[in-house]
């Protein structure tokens, strides 16, 4: 009887440890949903004040903004990869070949975007100090909107959109092999793994200023897309008529607005 329950007692403590990951991930995401929704329901008040110069608070300020929403918008995408790790992981707690837990994996995939909101920040900052962003941090130059949507729908048509696009529709093949018991093996992993990401998404991550920033049902729409794109089989890809799509919308808005 006391060897029964010391083999399965681990057993037990790997589903309380897969219980309060996907909890505390769920937990992350919403919250950094409603730290958003909450922003741009204040955004309008703020905006009166009308574009100023940025300081260093101001960046920090957007940097954090950056921050959560990429963490709201790209860890929900990042779920066929998670799960892939948490499945080897769990597999690994009762034998000898132990990896990194899942959360140092998810680390690893959350820098790679917090590096990207940075660069995003002074991105919007310098696009604010040359009066091409409105106070509500959309486009007010139709050459900005028209060459974001154009740059993003061209670069959908790239060898480099699809190698990323492949990898993050099928990360098995890559994650295999490339495990570690370390914490930095972990943080490792999730780094590469955000980084084809980051290649796979970040020119539509930039159609934000297109739509704006802070408008909650452009970011869904694009939060949407994204997860839709990634989550679909490697043997069907949309990117060429997401192509036509977004050149198409660049000519219309250049000539519209």
């Amino acid at each position: 009887m006391i060897e029964n329950w010391r083999i399965s007692l681990p057993s037990r403590l790997r589903g309380w440890d897969l219980l309060l990951l996907w909890a505390t991930l769920v937990a992350l995401v919403i919250l950094a949903w409603i730290y958003l929704a909450l922003l741009a329901q204040n955004m309008p008040a703020r905006a009166i004040a009308g574009i100023r110069s940025w300081n260093l608070i101001d960046f920090i300020m957007m940097f954090i903004m950056w921050s959560v929403m990429m963490i709201g918008m790209m860890v929900p995408t990042s779920i066929r990869s998670v799960k892939i790790y948490t499945r080897i992981a769990s597999q690994s707690a009762s034998s000898s070949n132990r990896i990194a837990a899942t959360y140092w994996f998810v680390l690893g995939y959350v820098i790679v975007w917090t590096g990207f909101s940075a660069i995003a920040a002074l991105v919007q900052g310098v696009l604010v100090s040359l009066g091409m962003l409105s106070t509500m941090m959309v486009s007010s130059s139709s050459y900005l909107g028209a060459g974001l949507l154009i740059a993003a729908g061209l670069y959908q048509l790239t060898p480099w959109k699809d190698a990323c696009l492949r990898h993050c529709q099928s990360p098995a093949m890559y994650l295999a092999g490339r495990f570690g018991p370390r914490v930095t093996d972990g943080i490792k992993l999730g780094i590469h793994h955000g980084a084809y990401c980051l290649g796979c998404c970040w020119l539509i991550m930039s159609l934000l200023f297109v739509g704006g920033v802070m408008n909650l049902l452009w970011i869904v729409a694009i939060t949407g897309f994204v997860f839709f794109e990634k989550l679909l089989p490697s043997t069907i890809k949309l990117t060429n008529i997401s192509a036509v799509l977004m050149i198409g919308s660049g000519i219309i808005y250049l000539v519209i607005v």
